[in-house]
């Protein structure tokens, strides 16, 4: 039987479950177990698909598809644990299903009820990931212990330890300890009186992990071992990290956390944990040998979340090549101002991510401009490849108007257009190009040599593509067709090939990137900046 562990929050939402579940599953197979990871998020949206960035962060997308929440590119980058969508659950999806078995008659006539109907609906997502293969399945609980929205989640993972036998599950619980400036101390009460009420919901925490800006003494450590009743060496302070997230199981380790998980699920580990690869990363970001500066030009740049595998992704490959990452975010709407317009001249490197929506396009457009005409490094992906198609045929190939039919419907030169399938398509939720597909380079390009080889597989979201009924007139104008998905002939990447690195791309390679092994795209466009850099 797979072994779970269920990790709620406390005291004040974005205390970091996910950085903190990420950096447990990491820890866990660091011993050489097998690992699965799920996010259950209390929202009745049926997935975060149709969320603004604004309001919900990046969407991360998965191979079969899923869109998911942010935290799961946290489980990506920091574990092997393979996701699907049994890997991420809503209210609206378990309600869903729940009103699809009343519809089928699968309740024989119940009353259907969120005890036991709802609860046993999410006992069944928990359960969905349980394989002889696995040792631990590993489940964050969105949302704050006291929140409405959170008591059915709560109240399944107090069943199912009833169900499977309390040796068989673990309840970690992250909660604040605050530093009062003026009284100079750290104040324990929110912490227990968040235990109190997770305590009154039937459930008692295994494990306490404190997060703090400052030391947590002795002395303190005791009286939350005491008031909270968990033993002195289950409260595990996790400190505000200095350098970089990727310290965080590092510290944990050092704590011990690890070893209590395993004493504490009777786990035996297969092997002694190597941490060696994270040590490096830590002393590489502490240590950088280059500095470049990289604007990253969006239409949600203002939301450090709306980008959030982005921004991972670029201090990956700055890792890689000991440099330090200094981003530029640049809303893409106040490039009307000729301030904006300098600042991007003088940065290493410019990048445009994905979007929807006309706001803010132009001045991508003129961003893409300057990169092109500077021969400053220039990566665009998914919205971005479209702006640079877009530049490029106004510009160089001269198609006066030439837009995305997204923008102007009634362009005289559509070079990116709506896929033919999204024509009938109705629905906005999970109705787009999702997923996994296969993409064939071309020789001599400069994405075939930073992969290494001709077939890859990426991650898609988008609904609009390059219109193939321009490949002859911008081929002929020298924008290079560096990619093709080999079963329909969409291109996938463009370059040019006169640029010392002029990259777009219909897929999003920020969500296979992890800071072990940062991806080779963003890996070749940091090595470009960083020669832009030296040579200024």
């Amino acid at each position: 039987m797979s072994k779970h562990i269920f990790i709620t929050g406390g005291v004040v939402s974005s205390l970091g479950k996910g950085l903190t579940s990420a950096s447990i599953g990491m820890l866990l197979e660091s011993h050489g177990l097998s690992v699965r990871m799920q996010k259950l998020d209390p929202y009745l949206n049926v997935d975060p698909g149709t969320m603004s960035p604004y309001q919900h962060g990046e969407v991360y997308v998965l191979d079969d598809g899923s869109e998911t929440d942010l935290d799961l590119g946290h489980y990506e980058r920091f574990t092997q644990s393979p996701l699907s969508r049994n890997s991420s659950w809503t209210t609206g999806r378990i309600y869903l299903n729940v009103i699809d078995r009343e519809r089928r008659g699968e309740y024989q006539g119940k009353t259907v009820q969120v005890v036991p109907h709802v609860t046993d609906e999410i006992k069944r997502a928990i359960r969905s990931l349980d394989s002889e293969d696995v040792d631990v399945v590993i489940s964050e609980i969105g949302g704050t212990v006291g929140d409405i929205e959170s008591l059915p989640f709560l109240e399944a993972i107090r069943q199912l330890s009833l169900n499977i036998g309390k040796e068989n599950c673990l309840y970690i619980h992250l909660t604040l300890i605050p530093y009062l400036k003026a009284a100079r101390e750290l104040k324990t009460k929110p912490t227990q009186h968040s235990v109190g009420q997770l305590r009154e919901i039937g459930i008692q925490p295994d494990i306490l992990v404190c997060r703090t800006e400052q030391d947590i003494s002795r002395d303190e450590i005791e009286k939350i071992a005491s008031f909270c009743n968990v033993p002195v060496t289950h409260v595990i302070e996790e400190k505000d990290c200095e350098f970089s997230i990727y310290e965080v199981p590092v510290m944990l380790s050092r704590h011990e956390l690890d070893r209590r998980i395993l004493d504490r699920l009777q786990l035996k580990p297969r092997k002694e944990a190597d941490l060696s690869r994270w040590f490096d990363i830590i002393q590489r970001l502490k240590e950088p040998e280059h500095q470049v500066n990289i604007a990253v030009v969006g239409k949600y740049a203002k939301h450090k979340d709306a980008y959030k595998s982005i921004y991972e992704s670029l201090d990956h490959a700055g890792i890689k090549n000991k440099a330090k990452i200094r981003i530029e975010r640049i809303p893409s709407d106040l490039l009307e101002s000729k301030e904006s317009l300098d600042l991007l001249k003088k940065v290493d490197g410019i990048l445009i991510p994905g979007g929807f929506g006309e706001r803010g396009v132009e001045g991508k457009i003129k961003a893409v401009r300057i990169a092109r005409e500077n021969k400053i490094p220039f990566f665009g992906i998914c919205l971005g490849m479209q702006c640079a198609v877009i530049e490029f045929a106004r510009h160089v190939a001269h198609l006066e108007g030439a837009n995305s039919t997204e923008f102007d419907n009634e362009t005289p030169h559509p070079v990116i257009s709506l896929l033919p399938e999204q024509y009938a398509v109705k629905d906005i939720g999970g109705t787009m190009r999702l997923g996994a597909q296969p993409t064939h380079l071309s020789e001599g390009t400069n994405s075939i040599r930073w992969y290494g080889t001709p077939d890859i597989s990426e991650r898609h979201r988008h609904r609009y593509e390059f219109n193939g009924d321009y490949l002859e007139t911008l081929g002929n104008a020298g924008l290079c067709i560096a990619g093709k998905n080999p079963e329909r002939l969409l291109v996938e990447v463009i370059e040019l090939s006169s640029h010392p690195w002029f990259v777009g791309v219909q897929f999003h390679p920020e969500f296979k990137s992890q800071p072990t092994s940062p991806h080779p795209l963003f890996d070749g466009f940091i090595n470009a900046a960083i020669q832009r850099s030296q040579h200024q």
